[in-house]
């Protein structure tokens, strides 16, 4: 399935490959890979809300910030609430990157094997071969309960928005 023209980069209408998802669908299974080369999956999180953010590129100052900023938050929530983060990068950089920028509170993931997680969440950029930025929430029973994709690639997500549903699971 393809979608042309719900996002943007630098303007330009970009097509994302895979389903339009939408709150109250139940959360798809993925397969990714951490900074080990080791298999993650969504189920290995099961019985916890899920908050996934979404980077086109850890290499670009939105994506950086993104990732900092969950990484903070993440530090605050209790531990039945995992924060992943989601990109095409390969796992060796992402570890890197995270050794480097001091993120220990997020689970930094790789998608750049098989997009898994982009065309099952429906945010594979087709033009581009990377994610869309975007913010999944998911509560415990694994149903979607928020969900933004940015419409210009290069824009920050509204943080607050999605940090305000994660707060509200967490306090059900």
């Amino acid at each position: 399935m393809e979608r042309k023209g719900m996002i943007k980069g630098q303007g330009a209408p970009l097509t994302l490959i895979g389903p339009a998802l939408q709150p109250g669908d139940r959360a798809p299974e993925f397969v990714v890979l951490d900074g080990d080369l080791k298999e993650v999956k969504l189920g290995d999180f099961s019985g916890k809300i899920k908050a996934i953010s979404v980077t086109p590129s850890l290499d670009t100052p939105v994506c950086d910030l993104q990732l900092r900023r969950f990484n903070q938050e993440a530090a605050n929530l209790p531990e039945d609430v995992i924060v992943l983060n989601i990109s095409m990068d390969l796992p060796f950089a992402i570890s890197r990157f995270c050794t480097q920028a001091g993120i220990d509170k997020v689970k930094a993931l790789s998608d750049h094997r098989d997009a898994s997680f982009g065309t099952s969440y429906g945010v594979l950029i087709k033009e581009l071969r990377l994610l869309a930025r975007s913010i999944f929430v998911i509560d415990k029973s694994g149903i979607i309960q928020y969900i933004e994709i940015v419409p210009e690639i290069t824009d920050h997500p509204d943080y607050e928005k999605a940090l305000g549903v994660l707060r509200g699971l967490i306090r059900r």
